[in-house]
């Protein structure tokens, strides 16, 4: 188990990763990669719902099988990165993404798309960013070594941000402007330009040899160790898996309360979108100078407990200054979602390994997103039968409660980040 002790690091400022050729390649990929998985989140569901009509059910299943493939395979994808080299693996994952969200305009235009197409796309998609997200993450200590991964995730969470803001903006302008199946056009493109950015990493990495002698399944398992018995990276995983669902049951139902509800257009839903992730972005740029002053653990629970209430902002949601309140709401709860992707992923990556690295973050997203696949079937269920509106409050009240798990543990008492990556002792072998 990782030493839990808050073990200071020494003040001298972190190396930069920009300096590292190979992680300015993996962010100019990762900025496309965003773009369009972010023009999808907004275009797809539209799609359904003005092209196919597809109701609160529909809408939910849609966004569960989006996410269902991390439930499905999160955990032994995490063991399998473990032995493959990260950089095919983020290649093929864009190359499929792109195949995929290509098939549905192709099938639009030929007036065959079906809801049975778009949820076997957003499922096949799922399947590919769990492989492309955990490789994406487990890569990164090699390339821009661990001192340098506060400023390194700072700057793929603004990225993230960025997207959000951009890429959700844009699509709502794409979907109203040239329609939802351009819009999607859009996506497949920027996934290809992704694989083809990707190319150009020219670190040499050696997949972890695999002994034998170990199952998969003894591997997965030393991984969910890993996790859920440190105290520390139990209550990360936690509040991070319920902001999560809680998200998830409102961005479900927020199309059809916009679209239909509220009869608004889909570039407002998108700037409210866009509004989001201008929060993450300050949230991720105010991470590093918060920790600095509070400490990494206080800001992780203390931050969030200030900032929770704001969730219960957003089932206000209304025309005229409604809509602008719940939008700050909105923006409030993702800031601190910002602070937390940069801090928390910083933490849970210096206290792991490199050998258990994809399998501790496949642990991770199994347990996030797997929090999203419920929560898109819980605002599908609770939408139909209680209504859009009760449902948001819902949602509203889990992101509220999110901070407790990291705010009750020793993550709060955290200064800064552990001074040394723990060894890992060898998996149990079978007898």
């Amino acid at each position: 188990m990782p030493d839990t002790q808050p073990d200071a690091l020494p003040h001298s400022l972190p190396r930069s990763p920009w300096r590292t050729p190979d992680f300015r390649v993996l962010f100019a990929a990762s900025t496309l990669s965003q773009l369009g998985t972010n023009v999808t989140y907004v275009a797809v569901p539209l799609l359904a719902v003005t092209a196919l009509d597809a109701g609160p059910g529909q809408v939910g299943a849609l966004a569960t099988l989006s996410t269902l493939a991390f439930l499905l395979l999160g955990l032994p994808a995490g063991a399998w990165v473990d032995r493959m080299r990260h950089r095919r693996v983020l290649i093929v994952a864009d190359l499929a993404r792109a195949v995929l969200y290509a098939s549905v305009p192709l099938a639009w235009w030929t007036d065959t798309l079906t809801l049975g197409q778009l949820y076997a796309v957003v499922l096949l998609n799922g399947a590919a960013t769990v492989f492309f997200d955990v490789a994406s993450q487990s890569t990164l200590p090699r390339l821009v070594g661990r001192d340098a991964l506060v400023p390194a995730n700072a700057a793929l969470v603004g990225l993230q941000a960025v997207g959000n803001v951009a890429g959700r903006g844009a699509g709502g302008a794409l979907v109203q402007f040239l329609t939802a199946p351009v819009a999607v056009v859009c996506a497949a493109v920027t996934y290809l330009a992704s694989a083809l950015q990707l190319t150009m990493i020219r670190g040499q990495e050696s997949p972890r040899s695999r002994n034998r002698k170990t199952t998969l399944t003894a591997e997965i398992a030393e991984g969910l160790r890993h996790v859920f018995r440190n105290p520390e990276l139990r209550a990360l995983a936690l509040t991070a898996a319920l902001i999560n669902l809680g998200m998830q049951v409102v961005n479900t139902l927020l199309p059809l309360l916009f679209v239909r509800e509220l009869d608004l257009p889909a570039s407002a839903l998108g700037v409210f979108w866009a509004a989001g992730g201008l929060g993450l972005l300050l949230g991720a740029r105010c991470a590093r100078p918060l920790a600095a002053r509070l400490g990494h653990g206080r800001t992780l629970g203390v931050v969030g407990a200030i900032l929770a209430p704001a969730a219960l902002l957003v089932p206000l949601i209304d025309r005229g200054p409604w809509l602008w309140i719940a939008g700050l709401g909105w923006t409030l709860v993702l800031f601190k979602t910002g602070t937390d992707n940069v801090l928390g992923v910083s933490l849970r990556q210096r206290m792991t390994s490199d050998d258990l690295l994809g399998r501790m973050n496949a642990t991770y997203r199994f347990v996030l997103t797997g929090a999203l696949a419920i929560g898109a079937a819980v605002a599908g269920v609770l939408g139909e039968l209680v209504g859009v509106r009760a449902t948001l409050w819902v949602g509203g009240a889990l992101m509220t409660a999110a901070f407790l798990p990291v705010f009750l543990s020793p993550v709060r008492t955290r200064r800064e980040l552990p001074r040394h990556t723990p060894v890992t002792a060898p998996a149990p072998q079978p007898r």
